[in-house]
């Protein structure tokens, strides 16, 4: 990294010789929130090549900050935080109490990413609400492409959650209609399902309890409880 480095001697700078090219952060933004496999990765971070997330995991690892692990039997490897990247948690926290406060709704709404907000939302749901059985619930977002309109949260009895963007083939318990920028709203808490039912932004048809429960078991981001400064 030395093309870019700021060659002071603060541990601020140094720091930031690492942290702070385009990307590093929001790597290890997705490693804190507990992803370890590479396809997993890339899907938090779809707007990321595949080569610069390879040669960004590679400097973490250099940087002490990520340690590649194969699995044992596999040919499968994880990448894990050291405990140097662990201490990135509160640092990584920090920022995003800081973004939810301060920036304002209307910026971080001009960044829309319907694959990110479902895999956010997969990773977060809260399945305590959800019946002790599979639940499919199906997204179908009014003002996305064809390819990127519908999208399904498969829940397992067992808590697994996974996420498809093609037809998963099984019986759906809840649909959900809305368009990206009202999913968005709730899902960074600054509206709520029942205010876009009021406002006829959101429809739900199909299992009466997963309706009732949907503001609980969506989970919301975790920046969401942040006190807003800004509107």
């Amino acid at each position: 990294m030395a093309e870019t480095s700021y060659r002071q001697f603060c541990p601020v700078a140094m720091a930031a010789d690492i942290l702070c090219t385009r990307w590093t952060l929001m790597v290890v933004r997705e490693l804190v929130a507990g992803t370890t496999r590479f396809n997993d990765l890339r899907r938090g971070l779809a707007r990321m090549s595949p080569a610069l997330l390879s040669k960004r995991l590679k400097e973490l690892e250099a940087a002490g900050i990520v340690e590649r692990v194969l699995l044992p039997g596999s040919e499968t490897y994880e990448y894990r935080l050291t405990q140097s990247g662990h201490e990135l948690r509160p640092v990584v926290e920090a920022l995003g109490c800081w973004g939810q406060r301060w920036i304002e709704k209307d910026l971080t709404l001009d960044n829309l990413d319907v694959g990110l907000l479902m895999w956010d939302m997969r990773r977060h749901l809260n399945t305590d609400p959800m019946p002790p059985r599979k639940s499919t619930v199906q997204f179908t977002y009014s003002d996305q492409p064809d390819a990127r309109r519908r999208w399904w949260l498969i829940v397992e009895a067992d808590g697994d959650v996974d996420l498809c963007s093609v037809d998963p083939g099984h019986d759906v318990d809840l649909y959900v209609s809305t368009n990206l920028r009202t999913m968005t709203e709730i899902w960074l808490g600054y509206s709520t399902v029942a205010m876009a039912r009021e406002t006829d932004r959101l429809h739900l048809i199909g299992n009466m309890e997963l309706e009732r429960q949907m503001q609980t078991w969506l989970g919301l981001n975790p920046f969401s409880v942040v006190e807003r400064m800004v509107a």
